[in-house]
């Protein structure tokens, strides 16, 4: 049996805390090692004990989650942060994801679908819906100053044409099965292809991505 995934929940609100910790708790798979209530002592803990994933309320006193984030991935690249949002189209979401969380979820989904959200950022996946792609895209298009000519063809020089493809289909917030369908491969196929197109490109996982086809202006071609 493997070793059960180490989780760090960050949350102002010490009743949040407790209430995330009885759901993850019940799971065996799960062990929760430590929480914070701001994002200084996120940073502190998440240092300390090294947790494989981190839960991360964006809005908390002093330094805010969207900092923390951006400074536990810096220190702990192995680390991977799940951040939290009271709303889908929350335009806080999108800097937390621009600071190298791997997704985020609502404060209110349900047990099942926070246990699945931080299996799949343990795995390396990103949690993010198509439509609140969109939606993130759409907030910060004014600040994503897109590269043209060059400086794409540079950037995307250590990709095959397929890989080109697939990146443009994950910018659209594409999933795996539907990048399949749209090119006649096999779901198991696309996700090689993903896998190859983060390690050339230096890519933590698929919100990276995501963020790097809309700089490069190459979604919607």
């Amino acid at each position: 049996m493997s070793d059960p995934i180490r989780i760090m929940i960050a949350d102002d609100q010490e009743l949040v805390r407790y209430g995330m910790r009885l759901v993850l708790e019940a799971d065996a798979s799960l062990s929760v090692v430590g929480e914070a209530e701001d994002g200084a002592v996120a940073v502190r803990e998440a240092e300390r004990l090294r947790p494989d994933v981190v839960l991360m309320d964006v809005r908390m006193p002093g330094v805010d989650g969207i900092e923390a984030t951006r400074r536990i991935t810096e220190l702990l690249p192995e680390t991977r942060v799940l951040v939290l949002t009271t709303y889908d189209l929350d335009d806080y979401a999108f800097g937390a994801l621009r600071a190298g969380a791997s997704g985020f979820l609502l404060k209110d989904a349900r047990p099942p679908a926070l246990v699945s959200a931080i299996r799949a950022v343990a795995d390396g996946d990103a949690v993010v819906a198509p439509r609140v792609t969109a939606k993130l895209i759409e907030l910060a298009s004014p600040h994503l100053g897109a590269a043209r000519g060059p400086a794409v063809s540079d950037a995307l020089a250590p990709l095959t044409a397929r890989e080109r493809e697939v990146l443009r289909f994950i910018g659209e917030g594409e999933t795996n099965g539907e990048i399949a369908e749209r090119l006649f491969l096999s779901e198991s196929t696309v996700k090689t292809h993903v896998g190859r197109i983060l390690s050339k490109l230096g890519l933590r996982d698929r919100v990276q991505a995501v963020i790097l086809a809309y700089d490069l202006g190459i979604v919607g071609r």
